[in-house]
């Protein structure tokens, strides 16, 4: 009799832990702790995929950023609003600007002791406000994004229009910017809060089960990679690879670095769809025009312009989202304005690459330093056996022949049928123009294009 009971005792005991686990709402966490851009939405598109694969109960996002892009923000807002589950956001310090719309575009937010949030107006990268029509979408975004989460419209567009005034909230004149009090009194917000565990417990969720967002070492790198700055400096490496190649043709450590710098630019745009295939042919098809400009066509003309173009275009499409050949540019800036800021950034990083490598040069180079070495220093005079030239050649001054080659400058001559290394004086010479040799200098003929 006693066993029976026992076993009885046990059954309901086993049956009321399976009854709790059931209970546990299961939570998904994650942290967005840095200006917002295409990092952050990808870290948010993993949340969703996650959340939803794994069928869980709420979202629970951790915030603290001073904003960031607009295209990223609105993309993040609009996932967090068609989530499939509830879902919440702890602001710890900081939600301004662009941080303020993904807060409000979250069914619940709580704020720690001293956090903030508004203050969203749209601002170039000096921090200066811009024109009106920049903040029309602005308003109207953060004015449906309340509506839709039952906060009061006139409020979320005070955050951004200082012309908007809100009796016993905001002022006009001035960008509204909640405390955590005036939040919770104003109801955009739903508690105060010191921690994740804090804003479960607000929320109801005793018993949980928080499954953190655990990224991997790829993910991780991807983040890292399609960083605006770090992509500017792939694009820089790109640049003084190719420069240092054409100082020294052939196959060699500038062009792995080119190399390598154009995978970790391409790759994880592409990996992420941010890339599509044509922005990557338009890049190989530039540098294989700009390759047949340099070492196979005469001059630089054509081929070698709209190689460059190709380049650069590749570079500043492959940096505005698209879908194929559909650009999803941000209703609130012009796609002008979008493609120049993308353009800014190309050029900048074209720019310091170039001006990087000469300096680089010069150091590795010339320079009386540890690289120094790479560049042989030792004197060898007449003193001890040596001549710095082959004085013969200087019998070719004044002589007349032609380009047996294509001078770009240096290339071959013909003079009296002997085939000669020679270097032009000024420009370029074509295959067969008449030549005079002026001078011989630092072991090599120096020629001009002749009177005929």
């Amino acid at each position: 009799m006693i066993k029976k009971l026992q076993n009885i005792i046990l059954f309901f005991a086993c049956w009321s832990a399976i009854l709790t686990v059931s209970a546990q709402q299961k939570v998904y966490y994650y942290a967005i702790d840095d200006n917002i851009s295409k990092p952050a939405l990808r870290l948010t598109e993993r949340a969703v995929k996650d959340a939803t694969e794994m069928k869980a109960d709420y979202i629970l996002l951790e915030l603290n950023t001073f904003g960031g892009e607009l295209d990223a923000a609105d993309k993040i807002r609009t996932l967090l609003l068609n989530a499939p589950m509830p879902t919440m956001v702890f602001i710890n310090n900081n939600a301004a600007s662009a941080g303020a719309l993904i807060a409000i575009a979250c069914d619940s937010i709580y704020m720690a002791s001293g956090a903030s949030m508004g203050a969203a107006s749209v601002v170039n990268q000096n921090g200066e406000v811009l024109p009106d029509k920049y903040q029309s979408y602005m308003r109207s975004l953060m004015r449906a994004t309340a509506e839709k989460n039952h906060r009061n419209p006139d409020i979320a567009q005070a955050m951004v229009d200082p012309d908007v005034e809100v009796k016993g909230v905001s002022e006009k004149g001035k960008v509204l910017t909640f405390t955590t009090e005036e939040a919770m009194a104003n109801g955009f917000c739903e508690g105060k809060a010191e921690s994740r565990e804090e804003v479960l417990q607000s929320a109801g969720l005793g018993r949980h089960n928080l499954v953190e967002q655990n990224l991997s070492w790829i993910d991780k790198f991807i983040n890292f990679l399609v960083n605006p700055v770090v992509s500017g400096i792939l694009i820089m490496c790109i640049v003084g690879g190719l420069y240092f190649e054409l100082q020294s043709p052939g196959l060699g450590l500038p062009s792995i670095i080119a190399l390598i710098g154009a995978l970790l630019f391409f790759a994880p745009h592409y990996l992420e769809g941010l890339a599509q295939h044509w922005e990557i042919l338009i890049f190989l098809a530039g540098v294989v025009l700009l390759m047949l400009e340099i070492f196979v066509i005469p001059g630089f003309g054509v081929a070698g312009i709209s190689g460059i173009i190709l380049i650069f275009a590749a570079f500043i499409l492959t940096m505005v989202f698209n879908v194929g050949f559909k650009f999803n540019f941000n209703p609130s800036l012009d796609a002008a304005t979008q493609i120049g800021t993308s353009a800014l950034i190309v050029v900048i990083s074209t720019t310091a690459g170039f001006f990087l490598s000469l300096w680089l040069g010069k150091k590795l180079i010339t320079a009386d330093t540890r690289f120094g070495s790479l560049a042989l220093k030792t004197e060898l005079d007449t003193s001890h056996g040596f001549s710095a030239q082959d004085m013969r050649m200087q019998q070719y001054v004044g002589k007349e022949g032609v380009a047996a080659t294509f001078m770009r400058p240096a290339g071959k001559i013909n003079i009296d049928g002997e085939i000669l290394e020679a270097t032009s004086e000024h420009g370029l010479i074509d295959k067969g123009t008449d030549i005079v040799v002026v001078k011989f200098e630092n072991a090599q003929l120096v020629v001009k294009k002749g009177k005929g």
